[in-house]
């Protein structure tokens, strides 16, 4: 008797008026052109986004931390130049320099560094001038912490331009969706599934903003150097928060059927509601099309179970 093939995992992110499907070894971009049309492009992955070190636990949460960072800023990228119409004489969307390219990526993470991490120590180190206990002080910058990365979630999701991603964030779930459960990759099959998904990558956010406040909450009991200190240390702990919380959504994932994993998860799913919307039928049609490119780049029967 032969054994059944691993079963192979498929994730992906919302990008400008497209959809972004990662496979064990291929990724593919596909992205609703102004005129009407998808536009798609795959490519094959390498180096550390296929290497062994998305098998070793702890560090693997720290490689999907950094893919999820760089894949989705070169998918963004791509949907970017597509959405806004900037083709070469070929067809071909135009090139952005990588300077750029890097340059936003910075940006983005010194925002995230100020927002999330050195604002919270700071609003809460205005408690010590009252004599609050450590503690509290602590506790009090992991909620703070939590309340401004569903505040920013929230916020954004008002602004049109930002809920159609989210929508195209609901297609690429359903999609995903219908494709686990073995059914046809149609339109009207993958309306049949829910938009929300376990897996989903803001389900590892809201997962590292909850292990980021048990960490740190220890370490500041355990080390008191002040401020500076204080602030390096988030820093630093970002690749041991990163490690523990996607081992946290990979036992949660494997465990799903199981009624108090579910319940244990239930706040990832329901942060998903402010992230993922109901998409339209065209939207739709661009998911499965990123997802069919991916398939596609990978060949038949290519292809890896996800680490």
């Amino acid at each position: 008797m032969t054994a059944e093939p691993a079963q192979v995992y498929y994730g992906g992110q919302a990008v400008i008026e497209g959809v972004m499907i990662r496979g064990p070894e291929h990724m593919a971009v596909a992205v609703r052109h102004p005129k009407g049309h998808i536009v798609t492009h795959s490519e094959r992955l390498h180096g550390i986004y296929t290497g062994r070190s998305r098998r070793i636990p702890l560090l693997r949460g720290v490689v999907v931390l950094w893919e999820t960072l760089a894949l989705g800023m070169r998918a963004l990228n791509f949907s970017s130049r597509v959405a806004f119409e900037e083709e070469d004489e070929s067809g071909e969307p135009i090139e952005f320099p990588e300077k750029a390219f890097l340059g936003t990526m910075v940006l983005a993470l010194l925002f995230v560094v100020a927002v999330f991490f050195a604002a919270p120590i700071l609003l809460a180190h205005l408690l010590e001038r009252w004599d609050v206990a450590r503690a509290w002080v602590v506790l009090t910058e992991g909620v703070v912490r939590l309340g401004l990365f569903v505040g920013y979630i929230a916020a954004i999701g008002l602004i049109p331009d930002i809920r159609r991603v989210f929508q195209y964030h609901g297609a690429e779930h359903m999609t995903i969706h219908a494709y686990e459960a073995g059914r046809p990759l149609t339109v009207a099959e993958v309306r049949r599934f829910p938009k929300e998904h376990q897996r989903c990558g803001t389900s590892f956010l809201l997962v590292v903003v909850l292990v980021a406040l048990v960490t740190f909450f220890v370490f500041d009991l355990l080390v008191d150097e002040g401020l500076v200190v204080r602030v390096a240390s988030r820093i630093v702990l970002i690749p041991v928060v990163a490690g523990v919380s996607y081992e946290i959504l990979r036992f949660g994932a494997r465990y799903r059927e199981n009624g108090l994993v579910r319940a244990l998860f239930a706040p990832n799913i329901a942060l998903q509601a402010l992230t993922t919307k109901v998409p339209d039928d065209s939207q739709v049609e661009v998911a499965i099309a990123a997802f069919e490119a991916t398939l596609e780049a990978a060949g038949p029967g290519r292809g890896a179970p996800a680490p």
